[in-house]
């Protein structure tokens, strides 16, 4: 798949069929849109391209603070590698673009730039300044300029729209078994791995500490969760801790996990680390033999599980 940080990179000598859309999750439904573009560019000897924005217009038009992402945008580029999408076109959303007519956007971003012959999109697409323009305008625009345009049922996007929701409310409620139902792949969280205080160490649990840098990414409830991570190239699983250690007193979130069988310096690492399954809330206990006790109890029930996870 090539990635393009703007429609002027594109080559717009190659024909293609054109999906527009956030797809935060790439989800289930949303691989369901990416299949029916890949199938109809197959039949008109079209590849196929993938058109979204970052920042999203929600951080740009209403200088959104609360808004929570299920991916990054460099996370949505790893998953969307795997779908086999030829191209991925990452358009800068900014004011001026938010204020270009529908004509301005269908002509100079759609036909000239991504020389789009088929346009797959839903019922409910709107577009142009201030979203005054919709599906049936982009049909009359394709009679102009020549493409077709694909139009997702009610139902498929609906389905969409519900499903990005649920995830985003199943992670936020702890839910992380129907999160991960909803999705293609486990949900995971990416980020640097930083110093910390020591203190797991000190109880014979060191563990990565993880920054991540993107204020818009969606973390999961406070609490413990079996997770997996491959590092340079091997497959390791431990167990990840999500809050604020209250039982020393702690008050800033921070996520950390410590790995099963890992000896390794990971300071500086980029890590990817999939949640597999919550174990339990975080807790404050009556000291650190408590809490100690509770991480042995933990460790146990997360090698259980890796064993079954496994054999899945």
């Amino acid at each position: 798949m090539k990635i393009y940080n703007n429609v002027s990179e594109f080559d717009s000598d190659i024909q293609t069929v054109v999906t527009i859309g956030t797809f935060d999750g790439v989800h289930m439904g949303h691989r369901k849109i990416i299949k029916r573009l890949i199938d109809s560019a197959e039949n008109g000897h079209l590849q196929t391209a993938l058109l979204t924005f970052y920042p999203h217009p929600r951080m740009v038009l209403q200088q959104s603070e609360d808004l929570k992402l299920i991916n990054t945008i460099e996370e949505r580029k790893l998953i969307l590698e795997e779908t086999g999408l030829e191209h991925l076109i990452v358009h800068p959303f900014t004011i001026d673009f938010s204020r270009l007519s529908a004509r301005e956007y269908v002509e100079e971003i759609l036909v000239k730039s991504l020389n789009a012959k088929k346009i797959v999109i839903g019922y409910d697409h709107h577009f142009g300044r201030n979203r005054t323009a919709n599906i049936e305008d982009l049909k009359e625009f394709g009679k102009e300029f020549d493409f077709e345009v694909l139009e997702i049922s009610k139902q498929d996007i609906e389905d969409v729209a519900v499903s990005s929701t649920k995830i985003r409310r199943s992670l936020e409620d702890g839910d992380l078994e129907s999160a991960n139902t909803y999705l293609s792949l486990p949900f995971f969280l990416s980020g640097e791995i930083v110093r910390g205080k020591g203190l797991g160490k000190n109880m014979g649990y060191p563990t990565a500490n993880m920054d991540i840098k993107e204020p818009y990414k969606l973390i999961p409830k406070q609490g413990v969760y079996v997770v997996a991570s491959v590092i340079n190239g091997d497959k390791y699983f431990g167990m990840m801790n999500i809050g604020t250690n209250p039982t020393v007193g702690g008050q800033d979130r921070s996520i950390e996990t410590f790995f099963f069988d890992l000896d390794m310096d990971l300071y500086g690492q980029h890590l990817h680390i999939q949640l597999l399954k919550r174990i339990r809330s975080e807790v404050k206990f009556d000291g650190l033999d408590a809490l100690v006790k509770a991480m042995s109890a933990d460790e146990i029930f997360a090698k259980n599980y890796i064993k079954v996870f496994k054999n899945e």
